[in-house]
């Protein structure tokens, strides 16, 4: 049930109550500040602590293809000293005040996260406010996390699993965006200069991107100060090129990834399924019975309890926000290779074909729906799970209209949907290793390896 209050405070402070269902007993507040930057907050008073993720929309998929990696490197600096406070200072305060402040660049979002004990919250606000507003972007620690990155760089082009990640994503998307890397390359990380990173902070961190979550012991008054004092200077708008929207290259090929390995690494899959699609919740319970429920998924059962095959097999939605996939992955004995993916793709179009039945759909609703009060554990968690929520357009009362949403899904939708959305032909597999009795039907891409 939801409640509007507008208070009257000297603050001018605008606030929507949610009361949300006593199962996740979390009460969501809007809060609108004087200067009009908005945030979504959960007071908690039982604890002196305060946690803060946010977003700005625009992250790695906005980086020049020649400066793969540029958001990447930004989020890794930006901490690393502002204003009049070199590295160590900056970071010397965070650590004598328990604070936490990290940032991270992922393909749609460049995001933050804020950890703070009350008494220290105007330090911890103020620090990150210098971080966004004035990084220094030193010369010492340009150079040192510019290594840093260029030795994690080295070690991916090691590692099985960031191989078949890149090549799946390169057959996948190409040329687009989504295709580069957002960690960079080799010969990207090292072009990418101060400059670039200072043009980032400018265009990228704007009013109109941005989408702020708050749990703790904070109350609404308190949050809108904080909100103009750490936000305010930003530019209110920001003009970034748009990304296009396209659709997942899936064309059914097996590519092989030549690696002496001991095992093989296969990734999968093909286009998916977008967040905002009125099927999605039928999407999501339907690949929680092939792939996405673990020990109870028809994959973990077929490839891993009946005939030992690997360790863990897995299958994902991921809605991006110009893409959408539907993919997995898991990784097995060379000589085994071959029945994996014989019985990988006979449970995908086994999906297509029968769908699931009526007792898998109860179980994954009742699975579903009872462990989602799990993932409202802990602060850090539902800060995370309120900025999700705005990201994905999902509205302040979805904690308690989520379950009703995996309740509504009925047998005959979901049956239609595993048949829409599961293509046994467009299937796209990689494996990373050396496998025995498989044979590619394409070459891996330039760089693969």
């Amino acid at each position: 049930m939801m409640k509007n209050v507008v208070s009257s405070l000297a603050v001018s402070v605008a606030v929507v109550f949610l009361t949300a269902a006593p199962a996740n007993a979390v009460e969501i507040e809007r809060v609108v500040s004087p200067g009009g930057i908005e945030a979504w907050l959960v007071q908690d008073h039982r604890n002196p602590i305060i946690a803060m993720e946010f977003a700005f929309k625009g992250g790695a998929a906005q980086d020049p293809a020649d400066k793969a990696g540029l958001s990447g490197m930004t989020a890794a600096l930006i901490d690393e000293g502002a204003g009049e406070l070199d590295s160590q200072g900056f970071r010397g305060l965070m650590d004598e005040n328990s604070i936490g402040l990290s940032f991270d660049a992922g393909r749609d979002e460049f995001s933050g996260s804020l950890r703070s004990l009350t008494e220290t919250k105007d330090l911890a606000f103020n620090l990150m406010r210098l971080a966004l507003t004035s990084p220094r972007f030193d010369e010492e620690a340009v150079a040192r996390i510019r290594s840093q990155i260029m030795v994690g760089l080295a070690q991916r082009k090691e590692s099985p699993d960031a191989i078949a990640g890149k090549t799946l994503r390169a057959l996948f998307f190409g040329d687009h965006p989504y295709g580069q890397a957002t960690e960079g390359t080799m010969e990207s990380v090292p072009a990418i200069t101060v400059e670039d990173m200072q043009a980032l902070v400018r265009e990228r961190f704007a009013l109109d991107r941005l989408k702020i979550a708050v749990v703790g012991d904070l109350t609404p008054e308190e949050l809108a100060t904080l909100l103009d004092r750490t936000f305010g200077g930003l530019r209110k708008t920001s003009s970034l090129p748009p990304i296009p929207d396209t659709e997942v290259m899936g064309t059914g090929d097996l590519v092989v990834v030549d690696k002496n390995l001991p095992q093989s690494v296969v990734s999968f899959g093909h286009q998916g399924i977008k967040r905002s699609d009125p099927d999605y919740y039928a999407a999501y319970v339907v690949n929680y019975v092939l792939g996405g429920g673990g020990m109870s998924s028809r994959l973990y059962e077929e490839i891993r309890e009946k005939r030992g095959l690997a360790y863990s097999v897995y299958s994902y939605l991921n809605p991006l926000d110009h893409a959408s996939l539907i993919g997995g992955g898991v990784a097995t004995q060379n000589a085994r290779v071959s029945e994996t993916l014989d019985i990988l793709r006979a449970e995908w179009k086994r999906m297509a074909d029968a769908g699931l039945s009526a007792e898998d759909l109860a179980d994954a609703k009742t699975f579903l729906t009872g462990s989602f009060p799990l993932r409202l554990s802990g602060s850090d968690r539902i800060a995370g799970m309120m900025l999700g929520m705005q990201i994905q357009g999902l509205g302040i009362d979805y904690l308690d209209m989520r379950n009703s949403y995996i309740e509504a899904v009925t047998l005959e939708q979901a049956q239609r949907v595993a048949r829409e959305l599961f293509k046994p032909e467009a299937l796209t597999v990689v494996v990373v290793g050396r496998p025995e009795n498989v044979k590619a039907t394409r070459p891996a891409p330039d760089g693969a390896s």
